[in-house]
Parts: C-alpha cells; sequence; structure tokens
C-alpha cells in the first residue's frame, strides 16, 4: 500500500470485501504498517485491547475521526470496519464514501435511509438498514436515545445513517458470532496460516490459500534454499551482541569466526539465525506480536503451534500446545516434569531500547531445544536450536 496526498477521503464501499484501502482479512501488521505510512492521512490512531488477556483479544484500531478496525483476537485479521461520523468535524478533513458510480455521502450531501434504499433497494424492517456484507444504522454508539435521529424513527425516510459497518458475507443460513475468525479470503493470500514446531528439528509452514504448497524449513537448512523457499528476507542483520556467549559450556567465542546474521522475515512473523560459517539455519525464532509488549507491531503475528511425540505407531493426533496458551501448558510438551525446574533468566529491554513501557521486563525460560520469552504467563517469542 501506498500513500496517495489527498484533499479529502474519498473510499468505495465494496459489500462484504471493503473500504478504500482496508481490505476485509487483512493482518493487523499490515494495516499499522499502511496507516504508520499515511501519517498525513491518518495523524491519530489509537490501538485498543484487553490487557488482561492481550494475546486472544480483540485489537480495535480508532482512526480518528471517521473509522474503527476490529481485528479478530486469535489470529488478528480484519473483521469488522465501522463508519462513523460521515460529516466532517475540526477533527478531520472532508469523508466522500462511493459505492459504484455513486456517491454515498459527501461534505454537502449527507446520507439518509432513502439514498441507502434507492442505490441498495429495499430491505426488511428494523433498527438498522442490513444487506449481505454492509449494514446503515442511525445512531452512533452511545448516542442518547432521547437525542438526534432516533432508532424508532426508522420509518422516515429523512433519517440520517450515522453509521456504515463492513463484514463479511454470511453464507445462507451461516449463524456467526461477531467475535468469529474471519474466513479465509483473497487478502490472506501468500501469508502464513499455521506453522508446525517439532523441537530439535524444525517448522513446517502452512499458507493461504490452504491449497498452498508447504514450506519444510529444518535446522540446517542451507540459506539458499531459505532463500529459494521463501524468497529473500526482508532484512540481513549481522549479529553483533555475543553476550550470551558467557552461558556456552565454554565461556569462549571462537577467533577469526564468521560472524553469523539474521534472516528477518517481518511479514512472516519469524526470524533465522544463520551460520556465518557454514551458511545454514542455526536456531528460529517465531514471534507472537502480541500487544502491549516491548516487540509489538515489529512482526506479524506467527501463528506457531508445537507438536509434541506420539504416544505409540497409531497415534494420529499427538498432543500440541499453541501460541495462544499460557505457559504451564506449553511447558508440559517442552519439559514434562516440572516448570519449577526449567532454568530461566530475566530480560530488560529498557536496557536495551530505551522503552519506558510497564512490561518491559519479561523472562527466558530454556528448555531442551527450546527458549520461551514469556510476561504474565504469555508466550512472547519461541526460539528453536
Amino acid at each position: 500500500m501506498q500513500e496517495t496526498p489527498l484533499l479529502s477521503l474519498e473510499y468505495d464501499l465494496v459489500p462484504g470485501h471493503s473500504l478504500g484501502p482496508f481490505v476485509l482479512g487483512s493482518s493487523l501488521w499490515k494495516t499499522l504498517e499502511y496507516l504508520r505510512e499515511s501519517k498525513g492521512s491518518y495523524p491519530q490512531v489509537n490501538v485498543k485491547f484487553d490487557p488482561e488477556n492481550p494475546v486472544t483479544s480483540p485489537v480495535i484500531l480508532h482512526v480518528v475521526p471517521y473509522l474503527d478496525l476490529l481485528f479478530s483476537g486469535a489470529y488478528q485479521r480484519l473483521h469488522t470496519i465501522s463508519v462513523r461520523r460521515l460529516q466532517p468535524t475540526g477533527l478531520g478533513m472532508p469523508f466522500t464514501l462511493r459505492y459504484k458510480n455513486s456517491i454515498l455521502a459527501s461534505s454537502d450531501e449527507p446520507l439518509r435511509k432513502s439514498g441507502v434504499t434507492r442505490v441498495f433497494g429495499p430491505t426488511y424492517p428494523g433498527d438498522v438498514m442490513r444487506y449481505p456484507g454492509v449494514w446503515f444504522g442511525f445512531q452512533e454508539d452511545g448516542e442518547d436515545l432521547n437525542k438526534g435521529s432516533k432508532v424508532g424513527q426508522g420509518d422516515d425516510r429523512t433519517c440520517e445513517v450515522r453509521k456504515v459497518v463492513i463484514r463479511q458475507k454470511a453464507l445462507e443460513d451461516e449463524a456467526r458470532d461477531v467475535l468469529d475468525e474471519v474466513c479465509e479470503c483473497s487478502a490472506m493470500s501468500g501469508e502464513l496460516s499455521s506453522a508446525i514446531v517439532k523441537v530439535h528439528d524444525g517448522i513446517t509452514l502452512h499458507f493461504h490459500p490452504s491449497t498452498s504448497p508447504v514450506v519444510r524449513i529444518r535446522l540446517g537448512t542451507s540459506a539458499e534454499d531459505l532463500n529459494c523457499d521463501l524468497g529473500p528476507p526482508l532484512r540481513v542483520h549481522y549479529k553483533e551482541d555475543d553476550r550470551m556467549n558467557i552461558h556456552a559450556s565454554s565461556g569462549l567465542t571462537e577467533e577469526g569466526a564468521e560472524t553469523d546474521y539474521f534472516y528477518n522475515y517481518f511479514h512472516l512473523g519469524m526470524d533465522f539465525l544463520i551460520s556465518g560459517s557454514a551458511h545454514k539455519v542455526k536456531k528460529i525464532i517465531l514471534h507472537t506480536n502480541v500487544p502491549g509488549s516491548p516487540a509489538f507491531q515489529r512482526y506479524m503475528r506467527c501463528p506457531w503451534e508445537i507438536q509434541g511425540n506420539p504416544e505409540d505407531d497409531d497415534d494420529d493426533s499427538p498432543p500440541r500446545a499453541k501460541f495462544y496458551d499460557k505457559i504451564d501448558v506449553i511447558s508440559q510438551l517442552l519439559n514434562p516434569v516440572s516448570l519449577a525446574t526449567t532454568p530461566s533468566m530475566e530480560l530488560d529491554r529498557v536496557d536495551d531500547e530505551r522503552l519506558c513501557l510497564p512490561g518491559s521486563k519479561t523472562q527466558l525460560l530454556g528448555f531442551d531445544g527450546a527458549v520461551a520469552e514469556v510476561s504474565v504467563a504469555n508466550v512472547l517469542t519461541l526460539m528453536l536450536f
């Protein structure tokens, strides 16, 4: 997405699909990147989530003053687009809403019930006008029923539309909850749907659409094969911090050794540490992109899940733990004995990155073949080696 200088915000409405550049099914990471690059058009964006359960909390981007973008909790996909305040205010530039070749609303002409009927046709009676993939309401959230356009005045063709909501079109007779995950759609094409983790081995990557070929990355995979399988990384970063070497068995760094380097795939939510001498994968780092955490929005969420060992040869459903599970659940696969026996150390990101966050201190838990970065029982990062 690239920003185009605008004197006003002009958006095309496609029911069940999009509003201008905002497409249902798009990732939270990609949407925030677009808004960051488009500060001229969107100078203020507020991020809202439940701090008590940040991993699975739905996220709302309040794009002042017109838009609310609701993202699903687990997979952080754009679920609902809400348009409010269709008339310009002192908080933002004029707003024009189009549908096909028709202007639905503009700074000169508010959208009324008669205009909706003229463009979309008749619909069932009720407090809102519902059509497949879009509905129109006559009351703002939290608006006093005794003021402004009343819901009860829905039969008045001059009622002014206060809110437009775009969601995916439901299949016939399909009952869907407002907080259900987003169904697979074109906006997800080429993006990660799941990463199956096998400790001491590697990861198996599944992509959208579901018919896409599976990609397997193992510890020891060459950098050349990594480029062929995933494409070039968005960034190559050479390792400069060797402080963790003090915890190695020898405590020493080999003189003259080639510098290791990272392949950063921000859009997949993962990094690969490549050996500077052999140019093979030494470590795989998977990021959960938890709102409120120090590394939030650096990476797209990687929907990883750890696959345990089957009980026997006939067990086709081995135990699994997913990114949204608490560390006590995940540790049962990584260290079945006891979480209390797992070695750990504290990591304070304020020291390295001058962050001023209440949750800047995290804990590193070491397992056989894996390290988990944990904050309040939530796993922020999983590293395989």
